[in-house]
This record gives C-alpha cells, structure tokens and sequence, in this order.
C-alpha cells in the first residue's frame, strides 16, 4: 500500500493575518503538520501540495475576497512547509483538487491507495479533497490538529461528514 500527503492551501493569503482571505487557526496547525511533512519524508512518501491559484477574475471572487491569484504571493506555499525539490504542486481553481488538474493521474502514476489530508479549510477545499480520494477509493486520514477552518460548526460538521459518508479515518 502507497501513501501520500496531501497538503491542501496551506497559502500565504489563508494563513498569514495580513493575507487575503486569513483562515483562523492556520498558523496555529502549521506544527502539526510540520511534524507529517517530516514524517512523511522520512518514510519516503511522496508529498502533494494541492493550491489555489485563481485567474484575477475568477468568478469565485463573487463569493470570497480575491485570493491566492496564480502568480502571486498569496498563492505561494508558506516557508515553513515549502515544497522540496521532487515534490508536487498541484494547482486548483476550483474546491476540488481533482477539477481540471492532473491529481488524479498523479495518484495513478505512484499507485498511491492511502492518503492523509491536511490545510484549509475543513469545510471546503479539505472536505473536497477527501470525498475525490474517497470517489476513488483511497483510505483517507485527516488530522483534527492540522486542518483549519472558518466556521468551526462547519469544521465539526464537515469533519463527521468525512467520516461517516467517505469512510475517512478522522484522528
């Protein structure tokens, strides 16, 4: 069995205060998730980095702040959890990482069948993320200390939703 990291808009403009569209708590799940990128690259498994990258007029900007537009510093990854040289950055202009992206492909290519999801936000890009991976019937972890969100009534809800509907392993 092959397992990947997914780390999902862990962006300048989702987690600095001063970014675009701050998502409350996303500094505060950087350890977290510092502690599985350093596990997972110790273990040698392959880390995916799932990004916004928005056209200027994408027409999401009708329902959220312009951000993480391609090209910007608002989309890059954050320093603290950069991309290595060999590992992957997929770029998304919609919630699901699979929408028009090369993700699925990907997961094909390295036979991965197990996954764990990290980032932001719970309710939207990360609950996307775990129902593609479930839809393809990939075993999903998610960790509660390492995704963030900016409803936590959604959060909670969303992370029951992965659980009982996608069969996610939520710990």
């Amino acid at each position: 069995m092959s397992h990947a990291l997914i780390i999902v808009d862990m962006l300048h403009d989702f987690v600095h205060s001063q970014g675009a569209l701050c998502v409350p708590g996303a500094q505060e799940i950087v350890p977290s998730i510092q502690r599985e990128l350093t596990r997972a690259r110790r273990e040698g498994d392959p880390v995916i980095f799932v990004c916004d990258a928005h056209d200027p007029d994408d027409r999401e900007f009708e329902r959220f702040p312009p951000h993480a537009v391609a090209g910007s510093a608002g989309a890059d990854v954050i320093g603290h959890l950069a991309p290595l040289a060999g590992e992957m950055v997929v770029t998304k202009q919609r919630y699901s990482p699979f929408f028009n992206t090369e993700l699925h492909r990907i997961l094909q290519e390295l036979d991965i069948t197990k996954a764990t999801v990290v980032g932001v936000c719970t309710h939207i890009c990360v609950m996307e993320t775990v129902a593609g991976l479930a839809n393809r019937d990939l075993q999903v972890r998610v960790l509660r200390e390492a995704v963030a969100d900016f409803d936590p009534e959604l959060a909670q809800a969303a992370l029951r939703r992965m659980e009982n509907l996608f069969g996610a392993e939520v710990c």
